[in-house]
C-alpha cells in the first residue's frame, strides 16, 4: 500500500513538472514526438553578402560544383547563343545567378524533397538560370562564344542613378547656428 502511494505521488509530481521539449516522449528522444532536435545547419546567406574567407571557401565549393558536374552535364555546347566564360568567377551576377542555383539544387536533391524534387529543380531553377545566364545578350555575351576563341570581359554597369550623382555633388548644409561664411 506505501509502495503504490509513493508511485501516485512520484506521477503526480511528473505530470506537474513541465516536459523537457513539450513533449511527454522527449524523454525517450522519439523524433517527431519531442525527442532530441539536432542542431540546425546554419543558413545560408547569398555569396555576395559573405567576405574574406568565408566568401572564398563558398566560391571554391561553388566552383568545384560547376565546373566538375554542372557544366559537363548541362553546359551543352558554347556558342553565340549560349556563350560562356572560363573566369565566370569574376562575373558577380553570374555568381550571385550559380549560388543560387547550387542552394537550390542541395535543398531539392534532400530525401525530404520527396521523389520530385529533382524534377521539381530542373523545372523551377536550372531551366531558368541557365538560360539567364548564358542568354546571347546576357552576362556573358562579351565572352567566349566559341572554344576555339576564349575570351573574357566584364560588360559595364550602368551609371549610378540621377538620384545618388545629385547627392553626391550637394555639398553639405552647415549646422543650425554655423554660419556659412566661416572658414
Amino acid at each position: 500500500m506505501e509502495q503504490s502511494a509513493q508511485q501516485a505521488r512520484q506521477l503526480d509530481h511528473l505530470a506537474s513538472a513541465p516536459a523537457p521539449g513539450g513533449s511527454p516522449f522527449a524523454a525517450f528522444g522519439m523524433p517527431g514526438f519531442g525527442g532530441p532536435v539536432s542542431a540546425a545547419p546554419p543558413e545560408p546567406r547569398p555569396i555576395l553578402e559573405l567576405e574574406g574567407e568565408a566568401y572564398e571557401d563558398e566560391l571554391d565549393a561553388l566552383s568545384d560544383w560547376v565546373d566538375d558536374w554542372l557544366m559537363p552535364v548541362y553546359g551543352a555546347e558554347v556558342t553565340t547563343a549560349a556563350p560562356w566564360c572560363l573566369q565566370w568567377q569574376e562575373h558577380d551576377d553570374v555568381v550571385a545567378w550559380l549560388h543560387a542555383l547550387w542552394l537550390a539544387y542541395q535543398q531539392h536533391k534532400d530525401p525530404e524533397a520527396g521523389l520530385a524534387g529533382m524534377f521539381v529543380w530542373h523545372r523551377d531553377f536550372l531551366t531558368h538560370a541557365m538560360a539567364a545566364i548564358r542568354a546571347p545578350g546576357g552576362p556573358l555575351s562579351a565572352c567566349m562564344t566559341s572554344p576555339e576563341r576564349p575570351a573574357h570581359r566584364i560588360l559595364p554597369g550602368p551609371p549610378p542613378s540621377a538620384r545618388s550623382e545629385k547627392t553626391a555633388a550637394e555639398p553639405e548644409a552647415p549646422a543650425p547656428g554655423e554660419s556659412e561664411l566661416a572658414s
